[in-house]
């Protein structure tokens, strides 16, 4: 690195070696951690006496514009977390105006590791072109809160390179 000096250290705790990188005064460019993102804002799922539910999720841009989504399902535990997610893709289609359409496939709850994870399978069809993306959350609590937040998971990677590439 031009303009930098390094320094070795021995640690005070089994010898190890630190080593520390000066940059001359200069620092560099650290991210830009507010960058537009998509942030999960609220959720919640209300199961009807009809034997039906309603999940309702709020997703904000950095900026603090909103954008919610609501869906209906059974009020089942598959058909809770098929809702959750549902709510998810439509606020999030909301918030990426037209960048591309969002198709739920499915969401399943599965035991893994002593725990539960919440897997969702998306498609974006963007133009000619149709992306098969998975998301998945690990939860011991909410699992349809939980389904909401692995769509936004499938989705990250996708939205950041259409959002920061172009």
């Amino acid at each position: 690195m031009e303009g930098a000096s390094q320094e070795l250290a021995e640690g005070p705790v089994g010898g190890r070696t630190t080593i520390s990188t000066h940059l001359n005064g200069h620092m560099p460019n650290p991210p830009d951690m507010r960058r537009e993102r998509i942030r999960f804002a609220d959720f919640s799922m209300e199961r009807l006496p009809n034997g039906r539910c309603q999940a309702h999720v709020v997703l904000t841009w950095s900026d603090g514009r909103q954008f919610t989504g609501d869906a209906n399902g059974l009020a089942s535990s598959a058909g809770e977390l098929r809702c959750a997610a549902q709510a998810c893709v439509a606020a999030l289609s909301q918030a990426v105006d037209g960048g591309g359409k969002f198709v739920l496939l499915g969401a399943k709850e599965v035991r893994a590791f002593d725990a539960h994870v919440v897997i969702v399978s998306l498609e974006v069809e963007q133009g000619e072109e149709t992306k098969h993306l998975v998301g998945s959350v690990l939860t011991e609590t909410d699992l349809a809160r939980a389904a909401a937040l692995a769509v936004l998971n499938a989705t990250n990677r996708l939205l950041g390179n259409r959002l920061f590439m172009s």
